[in-house]
């Protein structure tokens, strides 16, 4: 009969599993962190460039994107 006192035995593959595991998920997140940081840094220097658009440039577009939207339905 087993010995109730005695631990299990524990298995190192499960060890190196979760820590390949948790690694992975940081290097994922450091992926999604930098695209997002630096998305946001490409919006602001190209932000000041949008604003100084011409009028007619902005109607232009507010008609494309007025019939792209007519189109889908």
């Amino acid at each position: 009969m087993n010995d109730p006192r005695q631990p299990k035995p524990t298995n190192p593959t499960t060890r190196v599993a979760v820590l390949i595991v948790v690694v992975v998920l940081i290097v994922i997140g450091t992926f999604f962190f930098n695209a997002i940081k630096g998305k946001r840094e490409y919006d602001e220097q190209n932000a000041a460039a949008g604003s100084a658009a011409s009028p007619a440039a902005q109607v232009a577009s507010g008609a494309t994107a007025a019939s792209a939207s007519g189109a889908s339905q």
